[in-house]
């Protein structure tokens, strides 16, 4: 099998928490507050999917893989799929479209601010993630793109201040982003002695 039949079986599999949530709706088995769980189920893939894009470096270090590489971008992409659906979930399903009353969770809920704030760093890079924008951009595509770390970090902390009391799985999702981090520090070269 070759990376464009895995990369298309990858992209089908990561619509299946979508199809599910859209199942679970249908049917009716989204418990007695099915906004909440779809807004948080949304925000929950999310956050997966940004830690999965996260992890394909180590991964590809420790390995020594290069094809993961190429799943990256697919990966990062629906991490904002789902975020731009998370997002819009709380503003059309739980707000109603009352930008008053969303203006005001921003300012006034920071777990709300930092979400937010972490989503808008995620648009540039998702508009500069084509293979254009990388050579028009050059250089500063990369510096562009480290944004992922401040977006992945405010990602987590949205989610450990939405759990109000520290429960395993926020807790699960901080150390595995402080480990990736981790991961992607160089080693510094100790220099020869003279």
């Amino acid at each position: 099998m070759n990376i464009n039949h895995i990369k298309s079986l990858i992209f089908i599999a990561l619509l299946l928490p979508l199809l599910w949530l859209g199942y679970g709706a249908w049917s009716g088995t989204l418990g007695a507050n099915p906004i909440e769980a779809i807004t948080r189920t949304l925000g929950d893939w999310a956050l997966r999917f940004l830690l999965l894009t996260l992890t394909v470096t180590p991964l590809r270090r420790v390995s020594g893989w290069g094809w993961p590489m190429r799943l990256r971008r697919m990966l990062g992409l629906y991490a904002f799929f789902y975020a731009l659906l998370h997002l819009g979930s709380y503003i059309v399903l739980d707000q109603f479209f009352y930008w008053p009353e969303i203006g005001s969770d921003i300012i006034k809920r920071p777990f709300i601010t930092i979400g937010m704030a972490s989503f808008l760093m995620l648009i540039p890079l998702a508009v500069t993630s084509t293979d254009r924008w990388m050579h028009r951009l050059g250089r500063n595509w990369r510096r562009l793109h480290k944004l992922v770390y401040p977006i992945a970090i405010g990602a987590v902390t949205h989610y450990l201040m939405l759990a109000k009391v520290l429960t395993l799985e926020p807790l699960l999702y901080a150390v595995i982003l402080v480990v990736l981090l981790l991961a992607r520090l160089k080693p510094r070269q100790k220099s020869p002695i003279t």
